[in-house]
């Protein structure tokens, strides 16, 4: 008993050390951003000894804050609904689908998550810019490639919950005349909760954080999101780091709130979205 004990004193200091770590980068920008710019240079670990709200609105206005707010709002909030829909139904349909065509293209939908993006980019950009199909540089486009990035993932997380859902409940609802579709909609969907909010969070965290396939797609500047406004801050010769932790600040609050009304479902999507 004394042994288990321990180990679990063990398990709960080294909890808070990865704790404090993980914490470490945000207690940076959250102290950084109320200070001045020479006080960030010369003490970056030290409080602020004046507190400069100024940055924030400062920040507000060189980095477009409210417009690039609404471009991330409006390509997480179309590429995350986007991806539950198409990858919950697809998840259905490989699940209660048993024949080869099913399980192959499942295999295929786990082994493409170990691709990185990195590893696509160059052709990925030959293909859709101005030597491929030509599509436009918008925020439309932009979420219909984070829905073919993020179907892998989702599909996965949806056909390990739905496979245990008792077939049972579709030969009910087959013999009172709905159709598959219907019975996806009605009865299957709507128990999909907890794992549709993992599906959401975890997309919803990728897509307002990722700068790389912004900066490749959207060139313009009313269309850009936060993470790329974000970069006004740094310049070749000089960086103002007090108005960039404030801008990093702003781009945060939004997705941790999101975060926070979430994350009691997030738990409970992650283990029963696992289990194969």
């Amino acid at each position: 008993m004394k042994r288990a004990k321990r180990i679990n004193l063990f398990f709960f200091i080294f909890a808070c050390v990865l704790a404090l770590f993980y914490a470490f980068p945000f207690f940076l920008v959250l102290i950084n951003a109320f200070k001045e710019k020479r006080q960030v240079v010369n003490d970056p670990l030290g409080f602020p000894t004046e507190i400069r709200w100024e940055n924030f609105v400062d920040a507000i206005n060189k980095m477009g804050y409210w417009q690039a707010l609404g471009n991330s709002l409006l390509i997480t909030t179309i590429s995350v609904i986007a991806i539950i829909i198409t990858s919950s139904m697809l998840a259905y349909y490989l699940s209660r689908t048993k024949n080869k065509f099913s399980s192959v293209t499942f295999l295929v939908l786990v082994a493409s998550m170990i691709v990185p993006f990195q590893a696509l980019m160059i052709p990925f950009v030959g293909f859709f810019g101005q030597r491929g199909l030509s599509l436009p540089g918008n925020q439309f486009t932009i979420a219909f490639f984070y829905v073919g990035f993020g179907v892998a993932l989702s599909t996965f997380l949806y056909h390990g919950f739905i496979s245990n859902i008792p077939y049972e409940l579709d030969e009910a609802a087959a013999i009172d005349g709905a159709s598959p579709f219907k019975t996806f909609r009605k009865i299957i969907f709507p128990m999909l909760g907890p794992v549709t909010a993992t599906v959401a969070i975890i997309n919803a965290l990728w897509i307002w954080n990722d700068f790389l396939l912004p900066s490749l797609v959207l060139n313009e500047t009313d269309q850009k999101t936060i993470p790329l406004r974000t970069f006004v801050f740094y310049g070749k010769y000089t960086s103002d780091y007090g108005l960039a932790m404030a801008g990093l600040l702003l781009s945060v609050i939004p997705i941790l709130v999101f975060y926070f009304v979430m994350q009691k479902r997030i738990i409970a999507g992650i283990s029963a979205g696992a289990v194969k």
